[in-house]
């Protein structure tokens, strides 16, 4: 069958992007530790991060692991650490663990009760019905977010929507759109096999 050129042939390629954007992934993604984490710039952190979430996900899902049994392991471990610590210092040495070490620092409980309240005002104001468009856009997003949320448990919930933060902005960073759309074996074969037929 004879393949027929196009008028489209003739024209340059386009670059076509994910919602027409024109700065990087990494600047798009705030550009701080967080994008180099998501983007998989600093490869150990990220790696430890996808583990940390696949043990808890694992200890959660799989193991069925009670949440307060999780607390209290984790307790006994630090204090049996501690009193070891403690204790052991006098006998090799050591320097005795300091109280200072263990308290939460007041700017972290400040930042996180200014995002708290951020998110209460931002809530409120939805609320208020100000912007229809929003307020009615929220409610069909709560909405779709609880549908789903019948199908899956909430630690698959969470662990799916990391695990797809984690890895899609890598991979549309590292394929994009005209790479992906090159190599995906469907789109070659489409490609291929395109025949203007007459009518």
């Amino acid at each position: 069958m004879p393949i027929y050129a196009s008028d489209s042939d003739d024209q340059p390629a386009t670059t076509t992007r994910l919602f027409s954007r024109e700065r990087p992934m990494h600047a798009i993604l705030g550009g701080g530790k967080v994008a180099d984490i998501l983007l998989w710039k600093n490869k150990n952190l990220s790696a430890a991060l996808l583990i940390v979430f696949t043990l808890i996900w694992f200890l959660f899902q799989v193991v069925e692991y009670n949440f307060v049994s999780l607390l209290c392991h984790i307790s006994i471990i630090l204090l049996i650490v501690l009193f070891v610590w403690y204790t052991g210092a006098g006998f090799a040495n050591w320097n005795p663990p300091n109280v200072r070490d263990f308290t939460i620092p007041e700017s972290s409980v400040r930042w996180l009760f200014a995002k708290i309240n951020k998110f209460l005002l931002t809530f409120y104001d939805i609320s208020t019905g100000k912007d229809f468009s929003k307020f009615f856009l929220v409610i069909g997003l709560l909405w779709v977010i609880s549908v789903i949320g019948n199908y899956f448990s909430s630690i698959n919930l969470l662990y799916l929507g990391f695990l797809g933060l984690e890895t899609l902005p890598f991979l549309y960073e590292k394929f994009g759109i005209n790479k992906w759309n090159q190599t995906t074996p469907f789109i070659r074969f489409c490609r291929s096999s395109a025949v203007d037929r007459p009518d």
